[in-house]
């Protein structure tokens, strides 16, 4: 471990560098390291202070959870989880409906749904049917928009909602 996140050269601009704090991005054994700094993290900072009928997920160093108490109380918890380590700072969003990952969940009144988070600033563009790629790869652009909108509509409506997303982008793509 001491060599991963101590000793990793790089090159830049024909000049060489060493970084001093933490690991190489990509690095499979960084990638570990990061897990069991993050279980670390959240057995000692968030899980002991969630109620047993509250959800609690994470990716790597991406996290989410319900909170039944005041906001005031959810901001002193992750204010104190903010100061675990030095160079660990959380961002964080506290609302309704808050995006995980590629999911957008919402809490209506105690009932909580599940959608495909659009990021704002993506562009409605896949790979163009008229180029040279393999054919099973406009297929799998296809096959994985459709699984995305099964697996994270909670609702038949929201999953109409994606279809029609679906079909807009690939008439917008199909030149």
């Amino acid at each position: 471990a001491r060599i991963v996140l101590q000793a990793n050269v790089f090159v830049y601009g024909n000049k060489f560098y060493r970084q001093i704090i933490g690991g190489a991005m990509g690095s499979a054994f960084t990638l570990t390291l990061a897990n069991i700094f993050m279980w670390k993290w959240e057995r000692q900072t968030i899980l002991p202070k969630l109620a047993s009928h509250e959800l609690y997920g994470r990716y790597i160093d991406d996290v989410f959870f319900t909170w039944n108490e005041s906001e005031e109380n959810v901001q002193q918890v992750l204010e104190a989880a903010n100061k675990f380590h030095p160079n660990i700072k959380l961002d964080y969003d506290i609302g309704k409906s808050i995006p995980f990952l590629d999911v957008l969940l919402t809490n209506n009144k105690g009932i909580l749904s599940s959608s495909i988070y659009h990021k704002p600033s993506a562009e409605p563009l896949v790979v163009s049917f008229m180029s040279d790629h393999p054919r099973h790869v406009f297929r799998n652009v296809v096959q994985t928009a459709l699984m995305r909108a099964v697996r994270y509509s909670s609702t038949f409506e929201v999953f109409n909602y994606e279809l029609r997303r679906i079909r807009l982008l690939l008439l917008y793509n199909r030149q």
